[in-house]
């Protein structure tokens, strides 16, 4: 396994959490690395992504615009994903991913699925009401 995802957890309507994604197997900041989501009887969706460090680009779902946000740590090449103001809709099994093999070309940081070829483990998110 090279992602590693953690820190999810059971919080209530309004909490924040900061889950991260570590990488054992390459470095990071060199690729575009995303967010996704994925509720139980739904299609894994989109949440947020960065693009390798030379640029920086942040991309966010509308869905979660001014609430989520997504940093980078290279010194301990792990990702983050800080989510605030969390509603029971935002429970979900969260992935990161990374697309090291160059398959967003012109379109990277786009939230899709296929962009992305290496994969973490996911990690829990549960929302009370």
């Amino acid at each position: 396994v090279q992602l590693q995802a953690s820190g999810g957890g059971l919080v209530q309507t309004g909490d924040s959490l900061r889950i991260s994604c570590v990488s054992s197997g390459f470095a990071l900041n060199d690729y575009t690395v995303a967010w996704f989501r994925q509720a139980p009887g739904k299609e894994r969706e989109g949440v947020c992504s960065i693009t390798q460090r030379a640029e920086g680009r942040i991309y966010c779902a509308e869905s979660v615009k001014g609430r989520f946000t997504i940093s980078r740590d290279g010194a301990k090449n792990t990702v983050y994903l800080q989510v605030n103001r969390l509603l029971p809709g935002d429970t979900a099994v969260y992935y990161c991913a990374a697309d090291t093999e160059g398959r967003s070309g012109s379109y990277r940081g786009t939230l899709w699925t296929r962009f992305y070829d290496s994969w973490g483990q996911g990690t829990q998110v549960t929302v009370s009401s």
